[in-house]
């Protein structure tokens, strides 16, 4: 693999992006002046330095959503709507930039990043669509002695936290039901890809949200950072995606002002594979809801559970098709796999990997860190997996995919809900009564039926048990970021 360099176009795209604080309407310097760098993960190469917010900037940024959200509340829904319907016309126009941003930063392929631009901005769209349906409801009481009315209002204030993996995309889901409600925002992204949050920022300025809506504070001082924000009483929401164990920490400091919070944590997903199921079907479905993102997804499949009679010809076929990648820097041409997002990813996954062949699983394909600069993993298929093997029971983040069979279908299920985790699931049968039937009893929030993605701006996103509370996406997504007023009253 040749050593890889931004071409002057690609810098030319970084050179653009604001790399300051945006509080209150203006790009500011943190109050220390402090600053980080930002790492290419194809070669390990700085990018840019962005400003490193203080808990003291945190803090002004609360007081500049705190001031801008009683006008914005009251701005009407539709002009909160164009607004949004704006923002989605513009990064649908800037798409190629955003892509070229996100692959300098986080190292997916330009593929993916083109995929992700497209995802981000339909958030945009949806709740430009939605912020006009924030219904209430009138009844009347059981009784017949008064009236039920119940309105919905914005929650408030509200903190986003966002990881690295899907670093537009997650911005976006936040922030598009945020607005559409009447809420005014802080986005505090993950400190491995601030640049693309920085350029939505940029976008919002653009497209002319008033000040103190959005408000962007990279940092990594993030714990700091974030927890002065949650203790601050003007702050009423907390949306947050990433690790299940950052999720702990965050809503045990929720808990001291008893903040609203969505959290959408860490996974497991279960990929099952009957015997009756469209084995080409379920190898390329399998290559998508693994691959997808290089495997740093939350929603990756983790675990492939494959029904004995099966198992060795979909092992087989997932491996022919894992090991045909093209890996290498995302911005080349034809490349289908790139790198990790930093060293400590890759050497994770590089640790599951030998701990599981060390309990006795046999490498099919790949298994070896490639050599050279950026933080590259293989493709990986490992199969024989013994049961508690560490690859089964830790979201792999990364590009591989062990196999464990399976002979009953009551098996599959028991194995496939064996975790804390409950995000999503995914079935592949030839028959849709077992489809339905399975899908029904694996405890999670999301099941893909037949199909290796799963995720979609107009469905509700989330899971069950210690994937996370609450949804994103969907009608559901605008209400996490709405309170209930009911009044009663009688005419």
């Amino acid at each position: 693999m040749s050593a890889h360099h931004p071409g002057s176009a690609a810098r030319l795209r970084i050179e653009k992006v604001p790399t300051d604080l945006f509080i209150g309407g203006r790009w500011r310097p943190s109050g220390d002046g402090a600053r980080f760098d930002v790492h290419d993960p194809a070669t390990g190469d700085r990018l840019a330095d962005v400003a490193a917010a203080t808990p003291e900037d945190a803090l002004d940024a609360v007081a500049a959503a705190d001031a801008a959200l009683p006008g914005w509340a009251a701005t009407a829904p539709r002009e909160r709507a164009e607004l949004l319907r704006r923002a989605f016309d513009l990064m649908t126009a800037r798409a190629e930039e955003f892509a070229e941003l996100i692959v300098l930063e986080n190292g997916k392929t330009l593929t993916d990043a083109r995929a992700e631009v497209a995802y981000a901005a339909e958030f945009f769209r949806w709740y430009a669509e939605e912020a006009v349906r924030t219904l209430g409801s009138v009844q009347t009481a059981p009784s017949g002695g008064n009236k039920i009315l119940v309105l919905r209002q914005p929650v408030g204030v509200s903190v986003l936290v966002t990881p690295w993996n899907f670093p537009a995309a997650m911005a976006t889901r936040k922030i598009g039901p945020a607005l559409a409600a009447g809420c005014t925002v802080i986005l505090k992204p993950a400190s491995d890809t601030p640049l693309t949050a920085l350029a939505v920022a940029a976008l919002f300025e653009e497209v002319g949200v008033p000040a103190g809506v959005v408000n962007v504070l990279p940092s990594r001082r993030s714990g700091a950072v974030v927890g002065a924000m949650l203790d601050d009483p003007r702050v009423r929401k907390l949306s947050f995606t990433g690790s299940t164990e950052v999720g702990r920490t965050l809503l045990a400091a929720a808990a001291r002002t008893v903040v609203n919070c969505s959290m959408e944590l860490g996974g497991n997903a279960p990929f099952l594979v009957f015997a009756d199921a469209d084995l080409d079907a379920a190898v390329a479905g399998a290559m998508v809801a693994k691959m997808r993102n290089g495997g740093e997804a939350c929603t990756a499949a983790n675990r492939f559970y494959v029904e004995a009679s099966v198992a060795e010809e979909f092992t087989r076929r997932l491996a022919d098709a894992m090991a045909a990648l093209t890996v290498g820097p995302g911005l080349d041409s034809g490349v289908q796999l790139g790198p990790l997002v930093n060293a400590e990813s890759r050497d994770k996954v590089a640790e599951l990997v030998d701990e599981t062949v060390r309990a006795g699983a046999s490498v099919v394909t790949g298994g070896e860190p490639v050599a050279g600069t950026g933080y590259y993993y293989p493709p990986t298929v490992l199969k024989d997996v013994p049961p508690g093997a560490p690859v089964l029971a830790e979201e792999i983040f990364g590009p591989v995919a062990p196999v464990v069979s399976f002979t009953t279908e009551d098996e599959a299920v028991t194995l496939a809900n064996a975790t804390e985790y409950g995000l999503v699931s995914y079935v592949y049968t030839g028959d849709l009564a077992r489809g339905l039937r399975v899908g029904e009893r694996l405890d999670s929030g999301m099941v893909g039926l037949n199909r290796g993605v799963v995720s979609d701006p107009a469905a509700p996103f989330g899971g069950t048990k210690q994937s996370g509370i609450g949804r994103e996406g969907g009608h559901e997504g605008l209400l996490e970021y709405t309170e209930s007023k009911y009044l009663a009253l009688s005419w």
